[in-house]
């Protein structure tokens, strides 16, 4: 075991006397990882990060500075975030995780392919990690990339539990770069993290604090009228519904952080001009999407959850949680550029900087107006015969979603698309878990997100992502099956079909080595970023044979899509949506992968 892999210790004399005396941001550096502390340094070129193949992690509780504040976090080895664990494909790793908590904890490594028993689920793949006890995880490295590991205990995850990993490419790596950084997004709230779940079972809106207002209202009125206002407040109120929420936790409580850093402690990489700098951006958060952009430098994305595609240039990218992006920059100027991850419902930011210089600066865009939900998001008819054309067309909606600039085309789809309630072969769930239902669905792979409809540069789209290589299997899908994604937002309520995890006595079962379909139908106002264990799917984003390959694919609102997926890891997966407290009320599934020859 390398020197690294000892677990860190700080002192707490120390880390008062640094806060008192040099200021709490400083108290902070103390118990970063030296990846990803700030300044000259933090280059992981001639650093060690933790690297080998056996590794001792400690999971404890302590004091941690974040944007100037203090609070009590989960560290790993006293780090936050976690130790970058930097691995080697072919390697078999042996990792001691070490449970210093109070309560049981556990370690899933996201997006690595590895027995079921070592995926760290607690309740489906292992008991899970007690108090002052040891669990060892050994996997072969069967794969190279960029991805990241966190607790599957509780909601440890939004209390810090989360850190990265690099592996390294047996053969030559096909992304050329001469200098890289971990870019790892998160969300940080000073509440305990049930208190906020608590919050949103009594109160879903808590933290939107964007909702539309009186004067909102005589706003509208005045640039529509006084009927169309009116209409478009009470289609919204019939509904029960507010085009507002976009996001469930927000910059209310939130502070956005980058590599642990809050906007105020900006975290800067450095570069020198002509560089071509690789950034391995991870959305490590526990509820948040953020748009990502670099005002000035282009981005050309490399990878994507961990697998090369095709390079394409972009100037903005929307990130899911539990996404990574791998992009290359090469700026030629001696200037300084502003790194940004702001919110998708624009109630904050992630702010760092990259510069040649210690000491440039460069200005920091100001948020941009906070995007409004649509018809389309709730998958409406749109045939118009029973909708109110004065309240789509209503300005405090997106008229550019709504189909008038082009961006979309007018309707949910094609009219037959739409279901017809009185097929019996359209039966839908019902129960209290179920509040409204997508009767347009529409695959919107190839639409930009909300809120980045009508910005005047690129946007990624997953269309626009191929993977190098030619897709492994491409057999034809044996099967399909079709999952909907159902909430009672009002009571906080999430789910697959209308059942809660709790409420499931089977599991969706897969056959090994088949190929199947999975459809996708989110029936519910807000995205989700939808992650299975253990295998890659393809997303069917055409008829091809680069179909993107992911871990993790976030559906919008009213959309319906599809993975194609190999069913060759036998064993017990979970299958969830990657918003931490989507998943806590209830929206998973185990897919049991079963070799039914084996048990002939």
């Amino acid at each position: 075991m390398s020197r690294d892999n000892q677990p860190l210790k700080p002192s707490r004399r120390r880390f008062l006397t640094q806060a008192s005396t040099l200021g709490a941001g400083f108290g902070l550096q103390s118990v970063l990882p030296a990846w990803a502390r700030s300044g000259e340094a933090n280059s992981m070129i001639g650093l060690q990060p933790m690297s080998g193949t056996e590794f001792d992690l400690t999971v404890g509780m302590a004091k941690t500075a974040i944007d100037g504040r203090v609070g009590r976090s989960i560290l790993v080895n006293g780090q936050l975030p976690a130790p970058l664990l930097r691995w080697r494909e072919g390697d078999e790793i042996t990792l001691r995780v070490h449970n210093n908590l109070h309560v049981d904890t556990s370690i899933h490594w996201h997006g690595i392919l590895l027995p079921f028993q070592m995926d760290g689920v607690p309740g489906v793949t292992f008991p899970g990690i007690r108090p002052r006890e040891t669990f060892t995880y050994r996997f072969p490295l069967m794969q190279a990339g960029t991805y990241w590991y966190h607790s599957h205990s509780g909601l440890q995850e939004q209390a810090g539990h989360y850190g990265p990993i690099v592996i390294e490419p047996k053969d030559a790596d096909p992304v050329a770069y001469d200098r890289e950084y971990v870019i790892l997004l998160s969300d940080w709230t000073f509440e305990d993290p049930h208190r906020v779940f608590a919050k949103l079972k009594k109160m879903s809106d808590n933290y939107n604090y964007q909702q539309r207002t009186v004067s909102d209202f005589f706003d509208d009125v005045r640039s529509d009228g006084w009927d169309r206002t009116v209409d478009d407040r009470a289609m919204w109120g019939q509904m029960r519904m507010n085009p507002t929420d976009i996001a469930d936790v927000t910059g209310a409580t939130y502070i956005y952080l980058i590599n642990g850093h809050g906007p105020r402690d900006n975290w800067t990489g450095m570069f020198v001009p002509g560089e071509r700098v690789r950034l391995r951006i991870i959305n490590a958060s526990a509820m948040s999407i953020f748009d990502v952009r670099i005002p000035g430098l282009p981005m050309t994305v490399v990878q994507a959850d961990g697998l090369n595609v095709q390079p394409v240039e972009t100037d903005e990218f929307q990130i899911g949680t539990a996404e990574t992006f791998d992009v290359v920059v090469q700026p030629t100027k001696h200037q300084a550029y502003s790194f940004i991850a702001e919110s998708n419902d624009r109630s904050g930011l992630a702010r760092a900087t990259l510069t040649p210089e210690m000491g440039l600066s460069v200005a920091v865009p100001k948020r941009r107006a906070r995007p409004t939900l649509t018809m389309k998001d709730m998958a409406m008819k749109h045939d118009m015969d029973s909708m109110d054309h004065g309240a789509m067309d209503h300005g405090g909606m997106d008229h550019g979603a709504m189909g008038h600039h082009g961006a979309m085309k007018h309707g949910a789809g094609p009219a037959e698309e739409c279901i017809d309630e009185q097929d019996p072969a359209n039966d839908f769930p019902s129960g209290p878990g179920i509040v409204g239902r997508a009767m347009c669905p529409t695959n919107r792979l190839s639409e930009r997100p909300l809120g980045l409809q009508h910005v005047d540069h690129r946007v990624l789209v997953y269309t626009d992502l191929k993977a190098l290589e030619r897709n492994p299997d491409t057999r034809p899908p044996g099967r399909e099956l079709e999952l909907h994604l159902t909430s009672n937002m009002e009571r906080y309520m999430w789910s697959f079909d209308g059942l809660k995890f709790s409420e499931v006595d089977e599991p969706i079962v897969f056959h090994k080595d088949e190929r199947l379909r999975l459809t996708l139908v989110n029936n519910t106002m807000m995205p989700h970023p939808i992650h299975l264990h253990g295998m890659f799917f393809d997303l069917v984003t055409g008829d091809h044979n680069h179909k993107p390959r992911k871990h993790t694919v976030v559906a919008k609102p009213g959309e319906k899509l599809s993975v194609d997926i190999t069913a060759e890891a036998v064993g017990d997966w979970a299958f969830h949506c990657h918003l931490l407290y989507h998943m806590h009320a209830g929206m998973m599934r185990i897919v049991s992968v079963v070799d039914s020859e084996a048990m002939t």
